[in-house]
């Protein structure tokens, strides 16, 4: 496979940048959720909602690069059915990911709570208080994060069997982070 079938490193960076700030959310959501952290549930709570306010800027900038430049082809050995399932799982992956997002965020506002990092931007919040609100997107947010999880573990999978039995060259599409002969 040749390197121009691959993707930039702008949206390289766009997708590991993503997959690390959720595999830090994820565990520090489960974190601040449980039993046994209270001495620090409240700096769990403020990198969570801050890092989900930077996810979800992350998440809206990745979508409007996808829009502009389109993801490049797979290579013609993969079989039609993977390509429609893996088209799939990303479409579903950006849907989730901006349902998360948008849903912590109404969730932590709508439920009167601060967003820290916003408020040390002076970006105030964009909805007034709103318990029942809150509370749906509470509901919303946790399902969101196992639908999630769930489409990750199938992407993890599917690129596992792509970079470890087909050998077929999917991964390298996005692999290494930076574009090979990019500065």
């Amino acid at each position: 496979m040749g390197g121009d079938r691959g993707y930039g490193t702008v949206a390289r960076l766009f997708h590991w940048v993503t997959a690390l700030l959720i595999f830090l959310m994820i565990p520090v959501g489960i974190a601040m959720t449980s039993e046994g952290f209270a001495d620090i549930r409240n700096e769990l709570f403020i990198f969570h909602k801050g890092t989900g306010a930077l996810l979800l800027i992350l998440v809206l900038l990745r979508v409007a690069w996808r829009l502009f430049r389109p993801a490049p082809p797979m290579p013609e050995s993969v079989p039609s059915v993977q390509r429609r399932l893996a088209r799939w799982n990303h479409t579903l992956l950006y849907i989730l990911l901006v349902v998360m997002t948008v849903s912590g965020y109404l969730r932590v506002v709508a439920g009167g709570f601060p967003i820290e990092l916003l408020d040390a931007f002076g970006i105030p919040p964009l909805i007034s208080e709103n318990t029942a609100l809150a509370n749906r997107m509470s509901v919303l947010h946790k399902f969101s994060v196992y639908a999630l999880t769930a489409l990750i573990g199938a992407h993890i999978a599917a690129a596992s069997f792509h970079a470890f039995i087909a050998r077929d060259g999917v991964v390298r599409r996005m692999w290494p982070p930076f574009r090979p002969g990019s500065r």
